[in-house]
């Protein structure tokens, strides 16, 4: 049954195209399904065609007994679905027992973003000091917010990405699509300080192809990145959680305040769906202040980034 599964997942990288960490939910969610079967149906499954509604309706039942939160049970019956989806498309098994089986409903909850003021608060932290760490916390932040990048699109980031004449760059995108980002004079010097007096001081090795290294000289990871923004958000005194996440969400907020066409954020968060952009709509009409956010050169968001019109 594990050998299904390993498929399954090799199934989702190389024909979907999905990222290493979309595949690494997958198979932890289906890894935990697997055991819940082993220890509970041990006798009666042996494989997934012995699966049937009753077993998984037992596991979906056992998670909300664990106090697991809606969304994460929505996403593991999504897994599971899936999956069991993929066997009867290769007549692995005759019946699909997750077919009447519901997803448990989410409340769809408005993201979090940052007052214009604390972007600026946030940005201008690293700008404190002037070491080749403090160089690239800066071009790092900018440029988080400056694009609106995902944190893996972000780590991912090589330096022939760059294109410092056009101001833009190409963004490794989710599941492997390839988007056009562009960004302002601010950024571009940002960039352009770290590339000179950061990088090369950070790097150990000629080899190492990726734009922002840590301390070792290797690509920058998540977990890095994060911990980086929640130093900042620290030294910067906000008193609410900052997350890359906070960024990105702040960004397409912030653009949609200043005007910006929902289709243009929808192409510039890389979003497959606009619906998944409209619901920064509501946090643009909930506004009551009316003020466009400001980057941290001063020029409203709208305006800041004049390759705006370079299609993703």
């Amino acid at each position: 049954m594990q050998q299904e599964i390993s498929q399954f997942l090799d199934y989702l990288q190389a024909e979907k195209g999905y990222s290493e960490n979309t595949t690494a939910a997958y198979r932890n969610d289906l890894g935990q399904f697997y055991t819940f079967l082993a220890v509970n149906y041990a006798d009666s499954v042996q494989s997934w065609a012995d699966v049937n509604d009753a077993a998984v309706q037992a596991y979906v039942a056992q998670l909300n007994n664990q106090s697991y939160a809606a969304s994460s049970v929505a996403r593991k019956v999504a897994a599971i679905k899936s999956f069991f989806h993929h066997l009867a498309s290769k007549d692995q098994v005759e019946v699909d027992p997750t077919t009447e089986i519901d997803s448990p409903k989410v409340e769809k909850r408005l993201p979090k973003t940052l007052e214009a003021e604390d972007v600026e608060s946030l940005l201008a932290a690293p700008r404190q000091g002037e070491t080749p760490k403090h160089y690239r916390d800066t071009a790092l932040l900018t440029l988080l917010y400056a694009t609106g990048m995902r944190v893996t699109e972000l780590v991912s980031l090589r330096i022939e990405d760059l294109d410092l004449e056009d101001n833009r760059l190409t963004c490794p995108g989710k599941d492997g699509q390839d988007r056009i980002l562009p960004f302002d004079e601010s950024t571009r010097r940002d960039l352009e300080q770290y590339l000179e007096s950061g990088r090369p001081k950070l790097a150990k090795d000629d080899q190492v192809e990726a734009l922002f290294l840590n301390h070792r000289g290797q690509q920058l990871t998540r977990q890095g990145l994060w911990l980086i923004i929640k130093a900042y958000a620290r030294q910067a005194n906000l008193s609410s959680a900052v997350t890359p996440h906070t960024l990105r969400h702040s960004f397409a907020s912030h653009k949609l305040e200043s005007g910006a066409d929902l289709q243009r954020v929808q192409e510039l968060l890389g979003h497959a769906n606009i619906s998944t952009t409209q619901i920064y709509t509501q946090m643009s009409d909930e506004d009551q202040n009316g003020k466009p956010a400001t980057n941290t050169s001063g020029a409203s968001i709208a305006n800041s980034a004049p390759a705006d019109k370079v299609t993703a």
